[in-house]
């Protein structure tokens, strides 16, 4: 958490939706950041260790799509939550690392406020530390 908020990385290939999600992420009253694809995201991963949940789509150029960034986050940052948003795959949450949530596109703001608010909340992060 940076400053008593938590800190978000939205990682989004198309500008618009990735503006709307970020918009979504301050007003639901966290900090966020922005990447385009999971290169970018990555490196901002690297650079900075106040990260608590990275929101990212599915399909984005680059060396991988959202579901491998988000097997690659879990493994390196385990304690780093993550949502995981499509507009055309349909996923199970079985099939995403452990603790994440799926989220079909267009989806419902409010659902995934009330998503981020409980992967967030201090019990949350109280027994992520415990079990880090």
């Amino acid at each position: 958490m940076n400053n008593g908020k938590a800190v978000v990385l939205v990682v989004e290939d198309s500008t618009l939706i990735r503006m709307g999600a970020v918009d979504l992420v301050i007003s639901a009253g966290y900090e966020a950041l922005e990447a385009r694809d999971a290169d970018e995201a990555i490196r901002i991963l690297e650079s900075r260790s106040d990260i608590d949940l990275v929101f990212t789509d599915v399909q984005m150029p680059g060396t991988m799509d959202g579901i491998k960034l988000a097997r690659y986050i879990r493994d390196r940052w385990p304690p780093v939550k993550l949502i995981v948003a499509s507009g055309t795959a349909i996923l199970e949450e079985s099939s995403l690392p452990e603790g994440s949530r799926f989220f079909p596109k267009p989806y419902n703001d409010h659902a995934i406020a009330d998503a981020m608010a409980h992967m967030l909340s201090s019990e949350t992060m109280r027994c992520s530390i415990i079990s880090s």
